[in-house]
């Protein structure tokens, strides 16, 4: 199977590398929780049906990972796996609740 990534989740990549590296001072630290979450796409369209289906939540064919306090959710959609991408709280209300 393989993956597309969806425009807002190549804007949320941008947005997490750049507020990672401004608070941490560290451009190596951004790279690096932006490659752990790229490689888990990888490892999704591989194996897309491991992860915790998320049907009522998000709609038929979905399904989440949690990755540091971060959320894939993703649908798989005919031999493709489609990823948006939330940060926990985005998808909890702001609550802060992981989802």
């Amino acid at each position: 199977m393989t993956h597309r990534v969806a425009p807002r989740a190549e804007t949320d990549l941008d947005d997490i590398w750049l507020y990672i590296a401004k608070e941490s001072g560290s451009i190596e630290l951004a790279n690096r929780l932006i490659d752990t979450l790229t490689n888990r796409f990888f490892m999704l369209a591989g194996f897309p049906y491991v992860r915790r289906a998320r049907d009522d939540d998000f709609g038929p064919g979905c399904r989440s990972v949690a990755v540091v306090e971060h959320v894939i959710v993703y649908c798989v959609e005919n031999q493709d796996v489609l990823i948006p991408l939330a940060h926990g709280c985005d998808l909890a209300g702001g609550g802060g609740e992981e989802v």
